[in-house]
């Protein structure tokens, strides 16, 4: 099977007012709910996914999880008509196993839609943008330190990676040492705080495509979200049911990378290092990547989603 190419599957209508669910066409194909079973999205939003996948469906069972209580809400108004078949819960999707009591194999399908959602970004009291005096929020749970903690407490080295490993700046120490002069004199609050710090450093008034990877880099610490990641992968993989599928949709590189890595690494006889003289791992493929290359959205969808243009979909299957 090669995904991407003559989809024939029935656009679903899946804009709601909290968000658009990205590339629906290409995840039904990826899952297959036809074959019925028991699905999980790991990141369930506003349920755009999850409605598309039961309609698909009426064999299909849905497990949800989100650290949103809104999503969750807006999730359960749209997926109510569905009744039983759904079973929503708060939390990370890295301890879904532990919050539905997923054993080996209960799996026929897994989705996670990385990232933030459109009704998240436009909400200026979540702090999730870089709009002028917004807060430095950005929390999905709305628990645990926020963007802002993270600017008043941690030490320059520590902010630097963030700014470095998250955000990816060629300048992140510079800024890290800025942030914490400034907050010698007034601790952080606003992104305007943040906004001007760059300018600081950067000596230059702070464009979009400056200040969208900083804020993105202290998200991503904030939600600790490639830790989650890197914690659910195998995990998730493990409950699949054999010929079960992965479908994960990753919105940069930093997601996209570990994603890539990990479906590799599994679908490959050996993974032992070449200075070996005999294969001393598992000896065997656990499964299979249903793509080469990342699948994105069509030229129409990002017409009509901008949000959709940095949307990147592998899948994997696992072995019999």
């Amino acid at each position: 099977m090669e995904l991407g190419r003559d989809i024939e599957v029935a656009t679903i209508v899946t804009e709601s007012s909290y968000h658009e669910a990205v590339m629906v066409d290409q995840v039904l194909e990826a899952l297959e709910p036809d074959r019925g079973g028991v699905y999980l999205d790991g990141t369930v939003g506003g349920g755009g996914h999850a409605a598309a996948l039961l309609e698909a469906s009426a064999d299909a069972r849905l497990l949800g999880i989100d650290r949103d209580d809104e999503a969750l809400a807006a999730a359960r108004a749209r997926l109510a008509p569905f009744g039983d078949r759904v079973q929503l819960e708060r939390g990370d999707y890295a301890e879904a196993s532990e919050l539905f009591d997923l054993g080996e194999g209960a799996l026929a399908g897994v989705l996670l839609d990385l990232g933030v959602s459109s009704r998240q970004v436009d909400s200026s009291e979540r702090g999730f943008s870089f709009r002028p005096d917004t807060p430095l929020d950005m929390r999905m749970s709305g628990e645990g330190p926020s963007a802002a903690d993270l600017l008043n407490t941690l030490e320059a080295e520590e902010l630097a990676a963030i700014f470095r490993d998250y955000g990816e700046q060629r300048r992140a120490g510079q800024l890290a040492r800025e942030v914490v002069a400034r907050r010698e004199r007034a601790p952080f609050g606003r992104s305007d705080d943040l906004l001007a710090a760059m300018e600081a450093v950067y000596r230059k008034p702070v464009r979009a495509t400056d200040a969208a990877p900083v804020f993105q880099a202290l998200r991503i610490a904030v939600n600790r979200e490639l830790e989650s990641l890197e914690r659910a992968l195998p995990t998730l993989r493990d409950r699949l049911a054999p010929g079960g599928r992965m479908v994960v949709l990753a919105y940069h590189s930093l997601e996209d990378r570990r994603v890539k890595r990990a479906f590799r690494e599994w679908s490959r006889d050996c993974i032992c290092p070449p200075e070996l003289p005999e294969c001393r791992c598992r000896g065997r493929a656990l499964g299979r990547e249903l793509v080469k290359r990342p699948l994105r959205p069509s030229t129409e969808e990002v017409a009509r989603n901008p949000r959709a243009r940095s949307a990147r979909l592998r899948a994997w299957e696992r072995g019999e």
